[in-house]
């Protein structure tokens, strides 16, 4: 079965996003393909190139990039969402004229059309949310 999730809460804050890594997690341990990542409203931090937790917690954007790096898993950013709230690729930055940026592949700032492509040709789609 392929898989895509829905994450709509912020890193640290609450326990949507640590919930769908682990799920995630799960799914590719039964052998099931998690083939895409949205992440929207407050969701989209967990795509921060800055996000710099203690040793002792667990690095969410480090565990997103391991699904990605191992499954090949597409980690999609809403880039309205993203946007409103700081988080801006190269493209972007330099389109806004910001003098940074701070979303780095693997994640990828997209449109809401990618969440509707992943609803309509996933076998199950999953919301984690506060």
């Amino acid at each position: 079965m392929t898989y895509a999730l829905l994450v709509q809460g912020a890193p640290y804050t609450h326990q949507a996003a640590l919930s769908a890594l682990r799920f995630g997690r799960a799914v590719v341990e039964r052998g099931h393909r998690l083939k895409t990542v949205f992440f929207y409203h407050d969701g989209v931090h967990n795509a921060s190139a800055l996000m710099t937790p203690p040793q002792d917690e667990v690095h969410l954007a480090e565990g997103w990039r391991s699904l990605h790096r191992g499954q090949g898993t597409e980690l999609l950013v809403c880039v309205a969402a993203g946007l409103r709230r700081g988080l801006l690729d190269e493209g972007e930055a330099s389109r806004h004229g910001q003098i940074a940026s701070n979303v780095a592949p693997p994640f990828e700032l997209t449109g809401l059309g990618q969440l509707l492509d992943a609803m309509e040709h996933h076998d199950r789609m999953l919301t984690f949310s506060p």
